[in-house]
C-alpha cells in the first residue's frame, strides 16, 4: 500500500529543475488569484461572494455547489498553484474552469477581449491563453522553487 502511494504521489507530484515552469506557474496563479479575489470577497472591483453566487445561479444558470467550487479553485487554488503544490491537479481544475467560462459567457462575444468596452462582454482570447499555459503545467508539472519540487527531490 506504501509502494502505490508513493508511485502515485510522485506520478502527480514529480517535477523537474525548470525556472520557465516556475514563472509560467507563479503568473498564471497571480492572473487567477486576482480573479478568485474578486469573486470571493469583492476585491478589485469584484462583486463578492454572495452576487457571484447570484450570476452562477441565476444568469448563467450554473448550480450554487459548482460556482462556489469555481470560486475556491480561483482563490485557493491559485494560491496553491503559486507554491507550487499539487501543480499539476490545480491546473487541471483551472484548465475546467477556463473550459466552463468559454462555453457559459465567452464564446458569444467573439475572440477579442473587450479591451475598448464596446462589445457585450470579454471573448475568449484569454481563455485559450490561459488554457494553453496550463496544459503545459500539467504535462512538465511545477518546476523550480516549488512544493511539489521539495516533496519529490531524490
Amino acid at each position: 500500500m506504501v509502494i502505490k502511494y508513493r508511485y502515485m504521489r510522485n506520478k502527480i507530484l514529480k517535477t523537474d529543475d525548470d525556472i520557465t515552469l516556475t514563472i509560467l506557474r507563479v503568473t498564471l496563479g497571480i492572473v487567477l488569484l486576482g480573479h478568485g479575489l474578486q469573486k470571493a470577497f469583492g476585491w478589485f472591483a469584484g462583486f463578492g461572494w454572495a452576487n457571484t453566487i447570484h450570476y452562477f445561479t441565476d444568469t448563467a444558470g450554473i448550480p450554487a455547489w459548482l460556482g462556489g467550487f469555481v470560486i475556491i479553485i480561483e482563490t485557493l487554488g491559485a494560491v496553491m498553484l503559486i507554491i507550487g503544490f499539487a501543480g499539476r491537479v490545480n491546473a487541471s481544475f483551472m484548465i475546467a474552469v477556463m473550459i466552463g467560462a468559454f462555453f457559459v459567457d465567452h464564446i458569444y462575444n467573439g475572440f477579442f477581449m473587450n479591451w475598448l468596452g464596446n462589445q457585450k462582454g470579454e471573448g475568449y482570447e484569454f481563455d485559450l491563453l490561459f488554457i494553453a499555459m496550463a496544459v503545459v503545467l500539467v504535462i512538465k508539472g511545477s518546476g523550480k522553487f516549488s512544493v511539489d519540487r521539495l516533496l519529490t527531490k531524490q
